[in-house]
Formats: C-alpha cells, structure tokens, sequence
C-alpha cells in the first residue's frame, strides 16, 4: 500500500503578487524629492568675458607693446614714431582741417570707383550668369583681363585720361569690378536647379524665377564680393593717389615721405585703415538685414 505525499501548501504571503507579499515599503514623497539637475554644456559654465572686449584686446596689446618699446628705445623716432606722438599729430592735423579735407577727396574718389565698378561688376556678372549666350561672349574676356594686374595699368590709365581724376577713379573701378563679378556669377550659378525646377512648376515666369530665386540664391556671393571689393577699393586708392595728387590721404603721405615724417605716414595709414573697417562694418550690416532668412553658423 503506498502512502502519497501532498505538496505543501503555501501561504499566501508565499505566493506572488498577493495582498500577503512583504514589499520594501517606498515613501509615498519619493519622486518630490528627485531633483532634476539641467545638463549645461562646458562650454557655457566656462567664464565668458564680453565680446566687446575680446575683439579690442588684440589692438590694445599691440598698442601697449608698441608704446613699451617706444619708451625702452627699441623702436626710435626716426624708425616709428610712438602712439603718443601720432596722437599729437593726429590732432594737429585735424586741428588745421588738413586731414579731414585729405579724408573727403579721398572718400569721393572712393565712392565714384565704387559706384561704377559695382554697375559695371554685376551688370557683366547679370549677362554672363543669367545667359548662356552671355557667357560666352563675356566671361572669357574678363577672366582674361583679370589676370592682368591693375596696378600695371596705371601708366596706360595717364596716357588715356591725363593725370586728373579720371585716371584715379578708373583705377578704383577697375579693381572693384573683378570681385564682384566673380562672386556674383559664383552665386548666380551655384542656386540649385531643384530649386528653378520647383519655380517652374509653380508657373513663375523666366522674370519671376530670377526675381523670386536666382537672385535671392545669389545675394550671399554678392555680399562677400561688394565687402571683398571694398578692401580692393582702399588698396587701389593707395596707388591711385600717387599720381601726380594735390589733395587726399595720399597727397598727405606723399609729403610726409619727402620731409621722413613717419608720423603723418602713420596717421594716414590709421585713417586708411580706419575708413575700411567703417565700410566693412555698414555692409555686414547690410548683409544681417537682407539675409535674415539665412541661418548660418555663427561659432562657438
């Protein structure tokens, strides 16, 4: 006769899940008292100084450093003058109205190359990139004359136009108008197709594509050509002033080069420099307001 053995039974705190289970108690608050830390990334808990005053401690360390070795006689008069000199002169200069008359010729020169030498640009950049006609026609020959330095020109410049200020401005011009034609030919042809294509499927006429697309596509090139001719148009001032001036910033440096006044050279040259960063600065800001709609990346 066999004997059969039941299971034992279990309790029901031995079984899962029921009310009888011995569970770690938890506090009812606990989630109120998880913190939540926000992640900040190094580089923003890292001590920032205002931009502002990263951007001047360049020119003032140069400053500092060029007034130190002024006082050791490192650098002697003959060679540079010092900061505090050239800043006498400054004032003497404008004290007299020599130097902002020099400044005024000097910006209406400036202006004048500019003015045609934008028109001139970006009326051969509109043919050669819009027309396949007027690539053909045109970009061949001014790649070809680019090449050319136009500082070389300047004697042909006086044999044609006398040595007033027709040569001057020409000289301006001519330099202004390479950069802008590159760059905005670049961006003419550099809008994407898809995007012509999408313009054309919307109906847009051949205008309205150049209006509403190839232009707008195009805009950031001309931005950084007219800021890049800018440049060109003070260095090609400099050149354009050594023939035969009797009034400008380079009238100035041309005196003070015959009498080894290192510090009027100087201050024209701040001027110079000065005049350029002035118009560097209007057209970044030119370039925030028309190219809001751009995104760009802007450091970190």
């Amino acid at each position: 006769m066999s004997i059969s053995h039941a299971p034992p039974q279990k309790s029901a705190g031995d079984i899962p899940g029921t009310p009888g289970d011995a569970a770690p108690a938890r506090p009812a608050d606990a989630a109120s008292e998880l913190e939540l830390v926000p992640i900040v990334p190094s580089s923003a808990r890292r001590t920032r100084l205002p931009r502002w005053l990263r951007r001047t401690s360049g020119p003032l360390l140069l400053l500092a450093l060029w007034q130190l070795l002024s006082s050791t006689g490192v650098l002697t008069s003959e060679v540079l003058a010092s900061p505090g000199t050239i800043a006498r002169v400054a004032r003497d200069l404008f004290a007299d109205g020599s130097l902002p008359t020099a400044m005024g010729v000097s910006l209406q020169r400036v202006s004048l190359g500019l003015l045609f030498g934008v028109v001139v640009g970006v009326g051969l950049a509109l043919v050669s990139g819009l027309f396949r006609v007027g690539e053909d026609l045109v970009d061949a020959s001014v790649q070809m004359l680019r090449t050319v330095p136009f500082v070389g020109l300047i004697p042909l410049f006086i044999i044609w136009f006398g040595i007033g200020e027709a040569p001057k401005i020409a000289i301006i011009t001519l330099g202004v108008s390479f950069p802008l034609y590159l760059n905005v030919y670049a961006g003419i042809r550099g809008v994407d197709s898809q995007l012509v294509e999408a313009g054309e499927s919307l109906g847009l006429s051949r205008w309205g594509l150049v209006r509403h697309v190839v232009l707008p596509g195009a805009l950031p090139g001309a931005m950084t050509g007219l800021r890049y001719s800018l440049g060109i148009s003070w260095l090609a001032l400099v050149f354009a002033e050594q023939i035969n001036a009797d009034a400008g910033i380079g009238f100035l440096m041309v005196q003070a080069r015959d009498f080894l006044r290192t510090d009027v050279i100087v201050v024209c040259l701040i001027v110079y420099a000065f005049l350029g960063l002035l118009a560097d600065f209007v057209v970044r800001t030119l370039e925030r307001l028309l190219l809001q709609w751009r995104p760009t990346f802007t450091g970190r």
